[in-house]
């Protein structure tokens, strides 16, 4: 039995959520996200909470109730709350700036990397070596933040590059003379 599908998700002030069918539509203050079911699950609207089953006892029903359990919370709390991502820099003379559409990255290349910022996805840089993404779609936020760290990940000797913020990095020890 799944015990994430076991929990409702809780609706929020300001959340208006509709089903219809195998469609979930959420609605709140950083916009609207909707989601559609896989014939395997069903979803009932019960006051401020959305409850998610399966249609059957089958081992496939059973997989995607917690998953599109998980999904629908993750759409309730992105248009009530939003989704953020922070990545740190380090390297001598890397940094990041955001100018217009574009995020616009010096990593060490002998040209700078210009990153289109896509539609609902918010880029800010605090300072030139942090980089926050803010979102409401919770995957695209994940997206944007993988594609940006894939153009210099970090490197195991001297740990520069671009990494998830708090991320460890397994160092390595150099050449020994």
């Amino acid at each position: 039995m799944s015990r994430i599908g076991k929990t409702p998700v809780n609706l929020p002030d300001g959340v208006d959520v509709q089903v219809v069918g195998q469609q979930i539509t959420a609605k709140g203050k950083l916009g609207q996200l909707s989601l559609t079911l896989v014939d395997d699950v069903e979803a009932k609207l019960e006051g401020k909470e959305l409850w998610i089953n399966p249609r059957g006892e089958s081992v496939q029903a059973r997989k995607m109730w917690g998953t599109y359990r998980s999904l629908a919370g993750n759409i309730v709390e992105g248009v009530s709350e939003g989704f953020t991502k922070e990545l740190e820099i380090q390297g001598v003379g890397y940094r990041a700036a955001v100018q217009g559409k574009n995020l616009q990255l010096q990593l060490g290349f002998s040209h700078d990397v210009i990153y289109p910022i896509p539609e609902g996805i918010t880029i800010k840089c605090e300072s030139p070596t942090e980089v926050a993404i803010t979102g409401a779609d919770k995957q695209q936020v994940g997206q944007v933040a993988a594609e940006i760290r894939s153009f210099r990940g970090p490197e195991p000797y001297k740990g520069k590059g671009v990494r998830y913020k708090g991320e460890q990095i397994l160092r390595k020890e150099g050449k020994k003379k």
